[in-house]
């Protein structure tokens, strides 16, 4: 099969020809129709994120066609694959519903090959059917930038004021999940991003504007999406007290000191890490629902450099989606 491989962290990734996978017990056979280019993979790549298996195939937002392999599934099914690929289901995590904690978990396009190829073998268990109405290249990013986005949402309670910070693939679904559900949302872009403001305000944000200064009133959450660690005192001025700031990345540039009173009035500073299979379920089930309309830019499997460097460079509108042919 061709695939993309990431030989050593800090380097491009080369095609490379490699022999078929073949699915262990309890894993599919996929051929994989397309994958979503997602920031853990800029991660993955740089070496901020430590010990990846290498050679490495990235890529963990993946919808693709079962071609064999497993009972949970028949051959031509269409299913996608999340960041979240094993689990033990023996630890004190695993077994209070809190899987995504697991300590031994195994994550896909760092510990297990992934998508940026024409083949990829999956764990049937934690992949889920993909909803009917998405097309594949819309599908793939309700299955990092949605499932972590959801899961970031559900951090911040019943918050009506929810303020999202850096506009880009997660950020663009959760403002649609929030205003399905009747919050009014914010967004914070940088100062001069007025493409990314704009498309927020086309998404039912009702103000967008400069990541470090100040809504119009204050929030009663504010979700983090910008691995910019330079945020998170922005993000508690900007909320009242009690309020929730979730930092919803698996990576983020330190956070400078702020003074204690940025905290105190009981507000809350927490992060979202990973997801768990009753996220995916509940949000494919709610994304038909909404519905959910995914703005996708969409490359060759040959130019997830490209793809790579845009999302680098914050110049993309949506999520970028590798078209695998």
């Amino acid at each position: 099969m061709r695939a993309l491989v990431l030989e050593r962290a800090g380097e491009a990734l080369h095609e490379r020809e490699l022999p078929d996978p073949e699915p262990a017990a309890g894993e599919v056979l996929l051929r994989v129709r397309a994958c979503g280019v997602c920031r853990t993979d800029l991660h993955i790549l740089d070496g901020e994120l430590a010990d990846p298996k290498l050679p490495l195939v990235p890529g963990h937002q993946i919808v693709g066609e079962v071609i064999a392999g497993g009972r949970r599934f028949a051959a031509g099914d269409r299913v996608g694959v999340p960041w979240l690929g094993w689990t033990c289901g023996e630890c004190r995590f695993c077994k209070s519903d809190r899987e995504n904690l697991c300590d031994r978990a195994r994550f896909t396009g760092y510990h297990r090959d992934g998508g940026f190829a024409e083949l990829c073998t999956a764990d049937e268990r934690f992949c889920f059917p993909i909803p009917g109405g998405y097309p594949d290249l819309q599908a793939a990013p309700l299955l990092c930038a949605g499932l972590i986005g959801y899961r970031t949402l559900r951090m911040a309670g019943d918050a009506e004021r929810v303020g999202i910070y850096g506009f880009g693939a997660a950020a663009h679904i959760v403002c649609q999940l929030a205003r399905h559900e009747g919050r009014r949302v914010f967004a914070f872009t940088r100062r001069e991003d007025a493409d990314a403001q704009a498309f927020a305000l086309q998404l039912g944000a009702e103000w967008a504007g400069d990541a470090l200064g100040r809504p119009p009133e204050e929030l009663d959450a504010a979700l983090v999406f910008a691995p910019v660690g330079e945020l998170v005192p922005a993000a508690l001025r900007a909320v009242g007290k009690g309020g929730t700031v979730v930092c919803g990345g698996i990576h983020m540039t330190d956070i400078p000191s702020f003074p204690y009173e940025l905290l105190w009035g009981e507000r809350t500073l927490r992060s979202v890490a990973n997801l768990t299979r009753r996220d995916g379920e509940e949000l494919m089930d709610l994304a038909p629902r909404v519905p959910v309309r995914t703005e996708v830019e969409v490359f060759p499997l040959g130019a997830a450099g490209e793809a790579l460097a845009r999302l680098r460079a914050g110049r993309l509108r949506g999520a970028a989606v590798l078209e695998i042919r």
